[in-house]
């Protein structure tokens, strides 16, 4: 068992909240995920709750956690240290034949323990996977995985669906995969930044995630209903009240100098009166419900503008091989694209899945007959991380531009110090979404996506995805994704040894 009791976490930086007052217990069965925005603290979380010492040097906190058992973590990605290892190295001094029922388990063969492979050219399935076998050699009571979905094929997304779902031991996890989300987790832990980032809260829901959605959708119309009533009501009653205020005070101003005696003492207590009702009317106001806050920010539209004539060609490529240096990845590449049309690519890890999308930017890019963008993987690509944000997005430094670029921002929930603030300061998902509008600004009508919505919270995604649905112009995307594949393209390859293979429609 696993119990948190009262947690704060501030940054010793900035002194900002993460987590204020938080309390939960792990218990035997429960698969819980934690969710939420990044630059939320979800990991900061996990590193405290598994070894204080891993946020000391840039967090304070208070509270008490109590583990019962052995905790065993999975980090966000593979010590760096450790890459240069080979597969051989990283599992000497272990029993691995008295294990071998766990690796089995896992999907990996004992022979496999031996590899000479450095651990750095393993695909990042074969990564996760390597780390759980040495965790679970240990025999710990509770899992802790810190976005274990990041960089996996499809069939290993599905593979580690099944180990989640099956697993004796309890597990919390981070993960922005919906899919994934959906079909393992039984406790929601949802960590959110509300009012500008200044009140962090967290909801814990025990339940399927589908339902924490629709009960949080349900709870969010009805309040707002409930709120927006109570100001609308509120101001028609304060209309009424000045109404009679200013009637009862012309009144006394009016009044005859014979009659000032009487009925000024008359008028004297009725407005009285009426000043002690617009007192209870201000006192009313100071009950009323909030009007809530969701965090995730819908993306900016974008114009109809972009949209491409049916049967453009977009894209014609012949390669006779795809290669990286001296190794070829796949045989003959033989693409064409017509738009406007939206393309997912998909392949195992470490097939050059991204290596063919920057072969497809390399000509789009030169054309003048479209407008086209391209999101890597690795944004350092194309932002520059010591730029500001306005700076990237304004570069034309023009009042206008500024004033429109700081309208959409601010609807997109950045606060000013980030619009100000360096780009490499901000989190994956704020760097997506400057991404995205500045497509959006410079009217792009050809998209070049690698991994979309990998850096967004499962509860943003959906409105990334329906963005691009409404898209009218040409999207060419790589994702692991499912729910992205299903709902955004409506043609998917993908890309083996021999080249790119035309998949039925995803679902």
């Amino acid at each position: 068992m696993l119990e948190i009791k009262n947690i704060s976490i501030n940054l010793s930086l900035s002194d900002r909240k993460l987590v204020e007052n938080f309390s939960f217990t792990l218990n035997q069965g429960d698969k819980a995920v934690i969710i939420g925005e990044e630059g939320n603290g979800k990991s900061t979380l996990l590193k405290l709750i598994y070894d204080e010492s891993l946020i000391d040097d840039y967090c304070q906190h208070t509270g008490q956690i109590i583990k019962k058992g052995r905790l065993a973590y999975l980090p966000q990605s593979f010590p760096e240290g450790g890459l240069g290892n080979t597969v051989e190295e990283y599992f000497s001094g272990e029993e691995v034949s008295k294990n071998a029922h766990i690796l089995a388990r896992l999907g990996i063969t004992v022979a496999f323990t031996s590899s000479p492979q450095l651990i750095r050219t393993l695909s990042g399935g074969e990564k996760i996977k390597i780390q759980l076998a040495k965790i679970l050699f240990n025999q710990p009571d509770i899992l802790l995985l810190d976005e274990p979905t990041n960089d996996l094929d499809i069939p290993t997304l599905e593979w580690l669906e099944s180990f989640i779902a099956s697993s004796r031991e309890p597990i919390l996890f981070i993960s922005h995969d919906e899919t994934l989300i959906e079909k393992t987790a039984n406790v929601i832990i949802h960590m959110e930044q509300l009012m500008r980032k200044t009140k962090p809260k967290i909801t814990i829901a025990r339940s399927s995630y589908a339902d924490y959605v629709k009960a949080r959708n349900q709870a969010f119309d009805k309040q707002t209903q409930v709120a927006k009533k109570q100001r609308a009501d509120h101001k028609a009653q304060m209309q009424r009240w000045k109404q009679i205020h200013d009637k009862v005070d012309h009144q006394g101003r009016n009044i005859a100098k014979a009659d000032r005696d009487a009925a000024g003492r008359l008028l004297k207590k009725k407005m009285k009166a009426v000043k002690s009702t617009g007192k209870r009317l201000d006192r009313q106001a100071e009950d009323f419900l909030e009007i809530p806050e969701m965090e995730e920010a819908i993306l900016t539209q974008f114009a109809p503008q972009t949209v491409l004539p049916q049967g453009k060609v977009v894209l014609s490529l012949e390669l006779e091989g795809l290669w990286i240096e001296s190794r070829k990845l796949s045989d003959k590449i033989s693409i064409t694209i017509n738009g406007p049309a939206r393309v997912g690519i998909i392949g195992k890890n470490g097939t050059g899945k991204s290596t063919l999308l920057k072969k497809i930017w390399e000509p789009l890019q030169e054309r003048a007959d479209i407008k086209p963008a391209y999101m890597p993987q690795d944004y350092a690509e194309v932002l520059d991380y010591n730029q500001s944000v306005i700076d990237f997005l304004a570069a034309d430094s023009h009042k206008n531009t500024i004033t429109k670029v700081r309208t959409y921002l601010g609807s997109m929930k950045f606060t000013a110090d980030e619009m100000l603030g360096k780009i490499g300061k901000l989190s994956g998902g704020q760097k997506a979404k400057i991404l995205f509008l500045d497509m959006v600004l410079k009217g792009a009508n050809v998209l070049v996506l690698d991994e979309p919505t990998r850096n967004f919270s499962p509860l943003s995604a959906p409105e990334i995805r329906k963005t691009l649905t409404n898209f009218s112009g040409a999207i060419i995307s790589i994702s692991h994704d499912r729910k992205y594949l299903e709902e955004v393209c409506d043609t998917v390859y993908e890309l083996t040894e021999e080249g790119l293979r035309l998949i039925p429609p995803y679902s």
